[in-house]
Order: structure tokens, then sequence, then C-alpha cells
């Protein structure tokens, strides 16, 4: 039995391996070209004018709870954008009243708790029946004492819980130097853009008035946070509480004139880094934790930074037809118009057709040519990268570069000279991002301190940003199209990569679940290098993917493979997946194997009329496990390409 459609966690999924070779037959080959010829068609017709595309990026309903309650907070809340926000909550909640992370996945405290609270706002009755049975399941689960630091954070801001039961967060922090253990630049930059807005809200520990209580979500509403003992003293974790102590101490000590100056200048940090959109990184917690900590600072909602921040987070919703009003944590309009242009020019749409000039024509644009966040560990770098979204200048990233580098040379664009010099800018710059380890990160380099993720604060998922295997591959793919397969530093980012493949033959991924994702990367940037067919890597991770097809032929895997060995490369099978794992199989040569067959047949038979895919699934990454992603546009791109690339071979770049 399989995870059911109301998002209740089932038993994991049986699966058959399937081996061998066959020729590839001529009913295959046709059903790859028809259905490479509608996804075509779906996805030209799906380009903006002005030549970017962009997906729905869904994440959860904490992003559409935490809208309301920030408006709540600000007093600016109107009805029509609550009730709205609330028929989607609604939708999105489990037949046992919980709301999960993930389509399929399990109920999730903090999640459930936000949802509900959001629900309140809006004024559903905390006895009718969905509610009760939301409230009945928290408290089941350890009540509000027993949710993740930044649900009761939202939570302290009105007061239904205390700032002196949340860890202390001074924001004396931004004068720690860069070398020194927990300064900023040693959090990755998404918690980075978080962390430093919050150091001001904790110092602040501002209350607004409760519009209700919440005693139903405690397990006792007379002591709503139980004592809990300490860990060992000798532990890592016992180490942080001890210190989480005394600066809970220095809360109360703290020099008032230090304390003033210290939010003053994280202020100025977080003022610095607004985008030309409003903006903070281009995604939303941030901007969330951003307009809070200057509104506490005194800008009051007409100024300039707050109007615009606040128009920018408007910008994240997006409205459905039956009036639901769905909040993206994120847009990424860079990711999915790169991944686009590769896709149509791999399935063969000419390389000087109108449309792939246009979105080279908009991701030149996009160019970041100033330094940002990234020139602190590389102060004398060039830029010259890509980030994922409109409007993100501080924070270009390695992946997206990559990617859209790739992206570039499949077009014959009127204007060679220009796209030549764009990738000599983006191969400098990536050269200079890579990681002493010789791999590279998604954003920063060697940002791989152990001490961030040890902090009581910290507990809403990844913080640092080490290598990954998948970024590594995207980059060595870029490089060797480059013709740098031989340059040592390409070498040490393949040496690196063979070092990181598991026993079985796959790649852990980071970015995309989980281990399709990675072996999907990481099998065609090694052949691009130059890494022969034969080579017993490549051979390990083709017996893998065999071994793994599911008996439909398509592949999945559900993202609790994260945490649980038993669901690795488990799951319904999924467009974007089974296309990962093609893509991975028609680079080590098998592209007559039964096992791509199967695979591409699979695609065939499960796309719809329009030429698209449906895939409820997530099979995107924020952070593995705790913040999951669903691209609605993965379940195109990527079996367009895969279908490209068994119709012309997996080499192909337009024509």
């Amino acid at each position: 039995m399989t995870a059911t459609t109301d998002g209740s966690a089932g038993a994991i999924p049986p699966r058959t391996a399937v081996a061998g070779e066959t020729a590839r037959t001529p009913a295959a080959l046709d059903g790859a070209q028809q259905a490479s010829r509608r996804a075509i068609e779906y996805l030209l017709a799906h380009q903006d004018a002005e030549g970017w595309w962009k997906g729905d990026l869904e994440t959860n309903v904490t992003m559409d709870a935490e809208d309301l309650l920030l408006r709540q907070f600000l007093g600016i809340r109107d009805e029509e954008t609550t009730q709205a926000s609330a028929l989607f909550i609604r939708g999105e909640q489990r037949a046992d009243g919980t709301w999960a992370t993930f389509y399929g996945g399990p109920g999730e405290l903090s999640t459930t708790i936000e949802a509900y609270v959001a629900l309140r706002l809006a004024g559903d009755d905390p006895e009718a029946a969905h509610m009760a049975k939301a409230s009945a399941w928290i408290r089941a689960q350890g009540g509000i004492a027993s949710a993740r630091v930044f649900t009761r954070i939202w939570l302290a801001l009105f007061g239904w819980w205390k700032w002196d039961d949340l860890p202390e967060l001074p924001p004396e922090l931004i004068y720690f130097p860069k070398w020194f253990p927990l300064n900023i630049y040693d959090f990755g930059c998404w918690a980075r853009q978080t962390i430093v807005p919050l150091t001001i809200v904790s110092a602040k520990r501002p209350v607004r008035p409760a519009p209700f209580p919440l005693d139903e979500l405690h397990t006792d509403a007379r002591e709503p946070n139980p004592y809990k003992p300490l860990a060992p003293a000798a532990s890592w974790d016992g180490v942080f509480q001890r210190l989480d102590k005394v600066l809970h101490t220095y809360h109360k000590v703290a020099v008032p004139g230090l304390r003033r100056m210290a939010m003053r200048s994280a202020g100025r940090w977080i003022v610095e880094r607004q985008e030309n959109d409003g903006c903070w990184g281009g995604i939303q917690p941030p901007a969330v934790y951003s307009v809070i900590a200057l509104h506490l600072l005194g800008y009051d909602l007409d100024h300039p930074v707050l109007r615009e921040g606040l128009a920018s987070l408007d910008r994240f919703a997006v409205w459905r037809e039956d009036g639901a009003r769905m909040i993206e944590a994120c847009q990424s309009p860079v990711w999915d118009t790169c991944l686009a242009t590769i896709a149509l020019a791999d399935a063969g749409l000419p390389a000087d057709h109108p449309q792939l000039v246009k979105a080279v024509d908009w991701m030149l644009a996009e160019e970041i040519a100033r330094p940002g966040d990234w020139s602190v560990r590389r102060p004398g770098l060039a830029p010259g990268g890509w980030a994922f979204e409109f409007h993100n200048d501080n924070y270009p990233d390695i992946d997206d570069t990559a990617e859209v580098a790739l992206a570039l040379r499949r077009v014959r664009h009127p204007d060679p000279a220009r796209v030549d010099d764009a990738v000599k800018r983006a191969t400098t710059w990536t050269y200079g991002m890579q990681s002493k380890n010789g791999g590279w990160a998604a954003f920063d380099v060697d940002n791989t301190s152990p001490f961030p993720n040890r902090l009581p604060f910290c507990d809403f998922g990844e913080v640092i940003d080490p290598p990954s295997a998948d970024v590594t591959a995207h980059v060595v793919e870029f490089l060797a199209g480059e013709g740098k397969a031989h340059d040592p530093r390409t070498r040490r980012g393949i040496t690196w990569l063979l070092a990181e493949q598991e026993a079985n033959g796959a790649w852990f991924g980071r970015w995309g679940v989980n281990y399709l994702y990675g072996t999907g990367s990481v099998v065609p940037a090694l052949v691009a290098a130059g890494l022969p067919e034969a080579h017993p890597a490549i051979r390990r991770s083709v017996s893998w993917l065999e071994s793994v097809q599911n008996d439909d032929g398509g592949w999945g895997e559900d993202l609790r493979s994260y945490v649980d060995e038993a669901w690795v490369a488990r799951g319904e099978s999924t467009a974007s997946q089974t296309a990962w794992a093609l893509l991975a199989l028609l680079a080590a040569g098998e592209r007559e194997s039964k096992a791509v067959e199967r695979g591409v047949a699979w695609l065939a038979e499960t796309q719809r009329e329009d030429g698209s895919w449906d895939e409820p699934y997530f099979t995107g990454t924020g952070f593995p496990w705790d913040f999951s992603i669903n691209y609605h546009l993965y379940r195109q791109v990527f079996p367009l390409t895969a279908l490209g690339r068994y119709v012309n071979g997996p080499g192909h770049e337009g024509g």
C-alpha cells in the first residue's frame, strides 16, 4: 500500500528489479517522438512575453499562516485576504485533522499549529469538527511546547508563548568578526537573512494583544511549558543549552547603549540587502522577519523600505480559480527558464528558434554584475553569476549559474560575443567559489562550520551550506562543456564526486528528492567530463537504477528517504523522477536497454492530452525533509529533456 491521496502516511510501496538489454523498438521511439512534440508545444505556449518561464513553487501552509500572522501583527489584515488564505489552508488539511509539509506525507506538529491559528484568525470555530480534530492531535503530540522554535516565536508575538521560554539570539551577533565561531557568515545565506532580523525581534520581545486564547493547544493550560531536563553537560547539545542560559542572563544585563547600537547595525545590514523589488533574497521568510524587525526599529508602514517590502510579499501570492490564495516561499524564473531552454534544445527545437533567443536575451539581462554576500569570503573575486529569482543580486547561486551557462551554449544567439563574455565571467566566478574539499555548494564557499546547527534556536532545517553532489555535478558538466574537463580544479570536483558515491551506486540529492536526483545529476556530468561508460562508478549507478525501477516502468522516491533508509528510491512513479533516472541511464549508454524503454513508455503513457504531466508529489527540497518543494515546472522540463535525449541522443544540443 502506498501513501494515500488524503496525505496519510502509508506503507512503503513495493518495487521489482528489472535489468537486461533489448533493442529499442519502433513503437517506443514513435511514442517518445509524439510525446516530445506535444511537450514542446505545451512549453512554448507557456513562455512569458519577456522570454522567461516560471511554474508555481508550492511548499506548505506555514507560508500562508505566517502571512496572516504578519498582517495581524502589523494591523493590516483584511477580510478578503484572510478568507482567501483560509480557503487554501482548509483545502490542504488531511483527513485526520493535520497538515503535512508535502503531498502524501505525515502530519507535522508545527505546521498544524500554525494552520490552526490562521484558521482561528479567519473566524473558524474551535469547536467545529475540522478544528477540534486538529487541536486534539496537537495536544496528543505534546502541544505548543513541542513545536519548533519559529512557531513559538510567532505565538510569542501575541503573548501565546513567553519570550523567556525561547532561545536567545542577541543582536550583538552582528559584531562577531568573520573568523569568530557563530559569526553571521558561518550561517547559510537563507539562515543569515533570517537570523539577523530575528536578533532584533529577540531583543525587542514585542507582544501584540491576542485576539483569542489558545488554551486548547496546550496539554495543560496551567503549565504550558513543562520542565525538560538539560542534556548532559559533556554533550554538544548540553553545551549549547547552557550557553543559551548565559545569553538569557545577558539579555537582562546587556549594556543599553551597546544593544541599541547593535540593533541599529543589524537594521542597516537588513536595509542594505533589500532588493530592487522590495524583497530580501527573493524568498518570503527573510522578507517577513525583516519587515517585522524594521517596524520594531521605528520604520512606519509608509516608509519606502516597508512599503516596498510589503508590496513584494503580495507578489508571492498565487490566486487560484476557486478564489483560494497560496503563498509561494520563493519564485524560480531563472531556474525554470534555463531548464526549459535546455529541455527545448535537447528535444530538437532549432538552436536559433526565436523563443530560445528571447529566453537567452532575458537570461543575459539577469546576470549579476556586482559583489554580494559571497564576496565576504572571496573579496577579490569578480562577479559573474545568476540567482534563482527575479531580483536577488546579493545571493547569486552556483547551481543556477552552471545551468544558465549550459542553456546559453545550446542557443545560436545573434550576438555570440555577448554570450561568450557572460559564460567566461561565469566560469571565473564558479572556479572562485570552489570549496577546499573540491566540491561546490549552492551559495557560499566553505560554509561548513559545525556550530550553527547546534544552536537551540536553529531547529528549522539546514542552516549551513556545504558542498553537495548535485550542485557539484552541474558545475562539472558546465565546465566540461567549456573544454575544461582536464583543468586541475575540475578534476578535484570529479574526484570529490567519485568519493561521494554511496555503496549502492547512488548519489545523495541535496536540492532534489533524493538519490534519484543526485544520481540523475552526477552520471551525466561524469560522462560529460570524460569518464567512460564502462567506469565502475557508472556501472554501479546503472545497476542501482535498474534495481529500483517501479513495476509500472517509472521511478519515484518519497521524501521520507531523507530520514528513513527503507524509503530510498521508493515511492509512486513521478514524471520528474522518472526523467532523472532516464537522464542518468541515457548518459551511461543505456539507450537500448529495457529499463530505458519502459521508463520512456511510462512518460509517453502518462502524458496528458495537452502535452503536460500531472505531478502532485513534491520532488524538490529547500531543506531535506524539513522544507519540501513542488516545482510545478519540473513535471514538464525534465521529462522533455529525457525524451529529447532518447530520441536525438544524449549529446544533442538543438538542431
